[in-house]
């Protein structure tokens, strides 16, 4: 092992290009995009097929809100499922579950069926979700030779999954057209599966071994880790503004009469994490993983701000790609972050938990945005997400600053 100054030659040698060649890379991350594919449609599709069949916005959103929030409150559990049983008996049941719950959903709808029924598929839906990219993350930590392959590896997935979630609901408004909500919901349960059984049947899916827990403690897993809470507090931080960009996207859009382009707006958004992320993940970068997750949450909560310098749409959409410049890599650190923090034997639940920190940050920030803008204007709502922001991260950093530790890099042959 080198020191970080006398590899630096190696690591610029290493690109994406090098991340896709590693043994057994590509057969497990394509059909890992494909079931990922399937979380980018569903919501849309639940939201839509319960409107269309049960004339209900309230029915449909309570639907849509309870999958999300179970999928949120079982993700820790199923990633622990995944690390002490292996990926293929795991992840395997968890989307056969999952199809089961989407297809039930379906029918129930279609027959109008009782809305706690409707509620309760949803729900069961949320319940199975397979956590596709946490296992995947592992999937690359496991073929990468070095931290530089890992980095390249964790960034080349967020943008890709970026591109996913920007495809998804495109795919919904093409099957809708052609066909109906339904078959969206049923194409979000086929791609799902596939893509799943793709993923566990790859060789570096089946090479990752079931670990007994050797750290961590029988409840709290990984977050007993030492520097766990805090970095997730600071990724909290990050999806608050997430969450805000979402609904401030589509408030300025009214704002400025184009209601119709708020999708525009938010592609924006996902366009500047893609190249934030790419820019972030193809070079290496000195001093600590924790120091760059505070400056990069920071960096997204004060950028945010240039919302309230946006007069047009124009405007507008270079403050959201300024915004989303930031997400790809704060989450790419947070991922390294818990592979150094977390026990070897739980890296599936470590990687779990960021994006669970960063989805409830999103949605409690989405409820508390909305409230503000109800009761008084976007400038108000971004002021508000700057102080909450930089509430939690004035309680995460001085901790997670004295936990963090400098990621190493290996030499690259």
């Amino acid at each position: 092992m080198e020191s970080t100054a006398a590899v630096g030659g190696s690591e610029a040698r290493v690109g994406f290009r090098h991340v896709v060649r590693l043994p057994g890379a590509l057969r497990a991350f394509l059909p890992a995009l494909v079931g990922k594919l399937s979380f980018a449609m569903v919501s849309l599709a639940i939201l839509l097929l319960i409107r269309g069949h049960m004339d209900s916005y309230f029915l449909a959103g309570l639907a849509t809100g309870i999958f999300g929030v179970s999928n949120i409150a079982a993700a820790p559990i199923r990633a622990r499922l995944v690390d002490r049983w292996g990926q293929r008996r795991v992840l395997n049941a968890l989307a056969s579950g999952y199809a089961l719950s989407l297809i039930a959903l379906v029918v129930v709808t279609i027959i109008d069926g009782p809305a706690a029924a409707i509620v309760l598929a949803a729900a069961m839906a949320g319940l199975f979700l397979p956590p596709i990219g946490a296992a995947m993350r592992v999937v690359w930590s496991s073929v990468s030779p070095s931290e530089t392959h890992k980095t390249r590896a964790y960034g080349m997935d967020a943008v890709a999954e970026e591109l996913v979630f920007t495809l998804g609901p495109l795919v919904v408004a093409g099957l809708i057209l052609l066909w109906s909500p339904a078959a969206a919901v049923l194409c979000a349960a086929v791609v799902c599966v596939a893509g799943t059984l793709g993923m566990t049947s790859s060789l570096a899916s089946r090479g990752i071994p079931a670990q007994r827990a050797t750290g961590g403690s029988a409840v709290l897993g990984p977050l007993t880790s030492p520097g766990m809470t805090p970095m997730l507090l600071a990724l909290f931080a990050v999806g608050v503004v997430l969450g805000a960009t979402e609904i401030l996207a589509t408030a300025l859009s009214e704002q400025l009469g184009h209601s119709e382009l708020a999708g525009v707006l938010l592609a924006a958004f996902a366009l500047g994490s893609a190249v934030g992320g790419l820019v972030y993940s193809s070079r290496s970068w000195p001093g600590k993983g924790a120091r760059r997750l505070i400056a990069l949450s920071s960096g997204m909560s004060l950028v945010s701000g240039s919302l309230l310098l946006a007069y047009d749409l124009a405007q507008t959409a270079i403050a959201l790609i300024a915004i989303g410049l930031f997400l790809a890599p704060a989450m790419v650190t947070g991922y390294l972050l818990a592979d150094e923090f977390a026990d070897a034997s739980e890296r599936t639940e470590a990687s779990v938990w960021v994006n669970t920190a960063v989805n409830s940050g999103a949605a409690l920030s989405v409820a508390g945005v909305g409230w503000v803008l109800d009761h008084a204007d976007v400038a108000s709502a971004v002021l508000a997400t700057i102080i909450a922001t930089a509430a939690c991260l004035a309680i995460a950093a001085p901790s997670l600053l004295r936990r963090g530790t400098s990621v190493r890099v290996e030499v690259v042959s």
